[in-house]
This record gives C-alpha cells, sequence and structure tokens, in this order.
C-alpha cells in the first residue's frame, strides 16, 4: 500500500523543520492544521498559532537549561517558602526582588540569619525566578567558589577561571562565614564579588552579623573592602534565629507522641 500525499507531505515537513530546527512546528503543525480547517482560520492565524508554538517550546527549553546551568542543590521556589513560618520577612519584598529589578541595577542582596531559618531556600527561589526571566544564574557555596579558585590557580588557569565567573547575570553564593577562609581564599572571594559587581548581580547568606565577619576573614583590611563592596545599595534581609528545621523536627516528635 503506497503512502498517501498527506503522509508524503508531513514527512517532508518533518524533513524541512530537521534542517531548519523548529521541532515544535514539526511535532504541532498537523494537529493545528486541523484545527484551523475546523474553525476556518485564515492561513496566517494559522502560521501565527504554529510560530507561536515554536517560541513557547524555546522559552521552556531556555530556562530549562538556564535552570539546570545554575547548579541549584535542589529546586524550591518562592511559592513553596512558607512565609508564615517567618514573620520577621516581609513578603512583599521577597516577592518584589523575584521580579529582577535589582538584578538590572546590580544591588546586592544578602541574607542574615541563623541555620535553618530559610536563607537558602529563599536564595534558591530568587535564583529560579531570575532563570526564569532567562537569566545566566550560578549558585554555589562560598567554601566551594574558594576551592575551585584554589584549585585553578594551582593549575595555572585562575583567569580563565575567574572569567567563567564573569559570564553570569546573577551569581548567588550560599554559606559565608560557615567556614574561616585564609587570606587568599578571601582575596578570591573578593575578586568574585568586586569584579563580578561590574557586570553581575551578587547575592549571599551569611549566618553572621558584619560586626562579626573577621571571625572567617582575619585580614581586618580585606574584611572591611568586601562588605564596602558588598553592602554598597544592597537590600538586607534578617531571617531571624528560630530555626524552621529544628521546629519541624519537634512538631513532628510531638505528633508521634500524641498519635
Amino acid at each position: 500500500m503506497k503512502p498517501s500525499v498527506e503522509n508524503l507531505e508531513q514527512a517532508a515537513v518533518a524533513q524541512q523543520c530537521r534542517v531548519l530546527r523548529l521541532p515544535a512546528v514539526a511535532d504541532q503543525c498537523a494537529s493545528l492544521a486541523q484545527e484551523a480547517i475546523k474553525q476556518r482560520l485564515p492561513y496566517l492565524r494559522y502560521l501565527e498559532a504554529l510560530l507561536g508554538a515554536e517560541l513557547e517550546e524555546r522559552e521552556r527549553n531556555t530556562i530549562a537549561r538556564r535552570i539546570k546551568d545554575a547548579h541549584l542543590p535542589r529546586m524550591k521556589t518562592l511559592d513553596e517558602f512558607d512565609f508564615s513560618k517567618a514573620p520577621q520577612i516581609q513578603a512583599t519584598n521577597i516577592h518584589e526582588l523575584a521580579q529582577g529589578g535589582y538584578i538590572e541595577w546590580a544591588e546586592p542582596v544578602i541574607l542574615i540569619g541563623e541555620c535553618g531559618t530559610g536563607k537558602t531556600h529563599l536564595l534558591t527561589g530568587l535564583c529560579v525566578a531570575a532563570c526564569r526571566q532567562k537569566r545566566r544564574v550560578r549558585f554555589v557555596t562560598a567554601a566551594a567558589l574558594v576551592n575551585e579558585l584554589v584549585e585553578a590557580k594551582q593549575q595555572l588557569q585562575l583567569r580563565r577561571s575567574l572569567a567563567r565567573w564573569e559570564r553570569y547575570d546573577l551569581i548567588a553564593i550560599d554559606e559565608v562565614g560557615y567556614v574561616p577562609m585564609a587570606d587568599l581564599g578571601a582575596e578570591f572571594l573578593f575578586q568574585v564579588i568586586a569584579e563580578g559587581a561590574e557586570k553581575a548581580t551578587v547575592i549571599l547568606t551569611t549566618n553572621l552579623p558584619f560586626s562579626e565577619w573577621t571571625q572567617v576573614i582575619p585580614n581586618a583590611r580585606l574584611c572591611k573592602a568586601l562588605l564596602d563592596r558588598i553592602t554598597d545599595r544592597a537590600h538586607i534581609i534578617e531571617t531571624g534565629a528560630d530555626s524552621f528545621r529544628f521546629r519541624r523536627t519537634v512538631e513532628k516528635r510531638r505528633a508521634k507522641t500524641t498519635g
């Protein structure tokens, strides 16, 4: 049995779409054509719908690629954050930041609070929001960033490694203050923040008030320079001292006891 003319036409369109790299057009051209015939739509309306499907698919793929390239530890969004458990955090402020204006104006964001108060969740949520705006984002812990640059220096690849960090629109540094830094590590952190400030926006989390940063950056002059840079025009958000994780654990134990 010979293939129908319609099948041959679909095969030809599919081949042309592969050459032109239009996968959504290939997938949806037949179904949208049937719908257009049923609704008696003009040719241009059909073409608009077809190209719209391709654009939507490309946007989804771009966002998925941005999220993958961000190296997020977990996929957490701001919609999943329970602001009722953190009354000191203004939800309106966080959602306003999620619109991305702070990235446009290169205004740093600093999340300060004890362990378990939602800093990393908020940081990750802001990263996801930026990825959905198709911005280039990179998430990293302070320790991992320093280790990467120290290793790059040892391999005589420091300039290339620093250049990679300059490509991002948003650099998210988690856990600043958890591990003391040697002078070299602190210098590398300053380089990424200072040089990145010209091209990227920095958002970071810390468990230390600024007055205690010398505990992890012993070089007082470098510590002052870093703080001057990171706090200039910054959005400073305090997440408090009451650990969500500890409270959740206690509530689970109480539920088991009473259950």
